[in-house]
């Protein structure tokens, strides 16, 4: 499955054990095995709400606390599967409940919950108290500049002029290399086109550099928002597809709407 090319592998784990990491290494591998930037498992629920749960897992097997696409496509999946039923439901994941709202075939909206700026929130380390911006010398001489950000998982979004020659892979190894980043950390670089559009591109923890991340959309469109740099409701453009962002007021949560399709389905013999 995919939600606007940030691609995944969807196991239903209902009975099933959780995937060794070197079963997710053979998922991951897009020349010896499927191929994907995740791998996701449907559980049965874990709260009384929700029609399912689903857990992440990088290409290294290593857990992961949130996906904002690949809650959208878990939501298709359940739909499909006969889990959910109706315009809305809800679907438990390591960093919540989210809601879920069927706005089409392939179209779902998510609720990601609040967005959260202090660095221990992140978290990330020796900052010092909540800023806008902070800053990041390497011993290379590289400097960065960037917001962090927390949608259930750790964000650092970094302002670029020219999104096309951000240097995405450099600087995102540099930052998810830093000990600063105890949990390591999603690094999305952004370029404002106007009140209610900006550009995307982000290095995700686990996979590098993705076709689209949500809650790296999100986090991004949530800094910006925060700042009154753009609207309350935004257009995420990223190199798979774009995603809509809102989020109302700062007590409320981001919602994020976007599509979600299946590609191919099969059985796996282990």
């Amino acid at each position: 499955m995919h939600g606007a090319g940030n691609d995944f592998v969807v196991l239903d784990l209902r009975g099933a054990e959780a995937p060794s990491p070197e079963l997710c290494r053979m998922l991951a591998d897009r020349h010896r095995g499927i191929g994907c930037d995740l791998i996701l498992g449907v559980e049965a629920p874990r709260s009384e709400t929700a029609a399912a749960s689903f857990r992440i897992w990088t290409g290294e097997g290593l857990p992961s606390t949130l996906c904002g696409n690949g809650a959208r496509c878990v939501a298709a999946w359940a739909v499909r599967a006969g889990l959910a039923r109706g315009p809305r439901f809800a679907l438990d994941s390591p960093s919540g409940t989210h809601e879920i709202d069927v706005l089409g075939e392939r179209t779902f909206r998510v609720t990601l919950g609040v967005p959260r700026f202090e660095p221990e929130q992140v978290p990330m380390l020796g900052f010092g108290g909540e800023q806008s911006w902070y800053d990041m010398a390497f011993e290379d001489g590289t400097r960065v500049r960037f917001a962090g950000a927390s949608m259930g998982n750790p964000h650092a979004v970094i302002e670029v002029d020219d999104i096309e020659a951000a240097p995405v892979d450099r600087i995102g190894r540099l930052l998810q290399g830093s000990d600063r980043f105890p949990q390591s950390v999603n690094v999305g670089f952004v370029e404002i086109v106007s009140r209610d559009l900006v550009r995307l591109r982000v290095y995700e923890f686990g996979a590098g550099e993705t076709l689209a991340c949500g809650s790296g959309a999100c986090a991004a469109a949530a800094v910006l928002m925060r700042m009154g740099r753009i609207d309350r409701q935004a257009c995420v453009s990223m190199p798979g597809g774009d995603l809509h962002v809102a989020w109302p007021s700062p007590t409320e949560p981001v919602t994020m709407t976007g599509p979600a399709a299946f590609v191919f389905e099969g059985h796996l013999d282990t």
